[in-house]
């Protein structure tokens, strides 16, 4: 299966993207990952996109694309994908179509995680991070630590990073609604779109949204 996954910030796109792409045997191929990787081999792409960082400016779209096409045409992706974070507008999206019909191969579906606004900012303005090591991570209402402030693992102090504040988080949202969810509407026009709840235990929504997919599948 080729499929898109879209969702706000906090909907659990990177850790459903994970699981389904293991699920359904595709590769999970996420933007972040790529720009990664291409810095990481220095590649002419990754040598572009670092100098528009490092200046701090956006990556171009047109970057991204090319990113996304030669990560596209690997020899494990021959029989589908799951792309994490691209498109992330309608720009990207039609420059997308365009790339698979000359591939003269489509999407088969676009998964949207659907959650709740403050759902979203209570669950990112609530994780808390340990200061010695990172991967420690903590939430005020999902998995309080032991004594607060303080990491169950290491003893390290935990905080809340800048780009967790419940400021932030509203602004990153309105970039979502303004960027990013008009795609939404754009594969719906092409009858593409499944959306499900992200709410629940993690399991739940996996098995919700393979379900989801199967039904799509089933009913083309």
């Amino acid at each position: 299966m080729r499929i898109v996954l879209v969702g706000p910030p906090g909907a659990g796109k990177g850790t459903q993207a994970t699981r389904l792409a293991e699920k359904l045997r595709i590769p999970h191929i996420s933007t972040g990952d790529l720009f990664r990787a291409n810095i990481s081999r220095q590649t002419e792409l990754g040598k572009l996109a670092k100098s528009y960082m490092d200046a701090g400016n956006l990556v171009p779209d047109e970057v991204t694309i090319a990113m996304a096409k030669d990560r596209m045409e690997q020899p494990d992706a021959e029989g589908g994908f799951l792309l994490d974070g691209f498109p992330r507008n309608v720009s990207q999206a039609e420059a997308l179509d365009e790339l698979l019909r000359t591939e003269g191969i489509r999407l088969d579906a676009v998964l949207d995680l659907e959650v709740p606004e403050e759902e979203v900012v209570k669950r990112i303005a609530g994780r808390r991070i340990c200061r010695k090591d990172s991967s420690h991570v903590f939430h005020v209402s999902y998995s309080p630590p032991k004594q607060e402030g303080v990491c169950d693992v290491c003893g390290g102090e935990l905080y809340q990073r800048d780009d967790d504040s419940e400021e932030t988080v509203r602004t990153r949202l309105e970039v979502y609604h303004t960027q990013t969810e008009p795609i939404i509407d754009y594969y719906k026009a092409q009858g593409l779109v499944v959306t499900i709840s992200s709410l629940g235990p993690v399991d739940e929504v996996t098995g919700r949204a393979l379900e989801a997919l199967k039904r799509d599948e089933d009913g083309r």
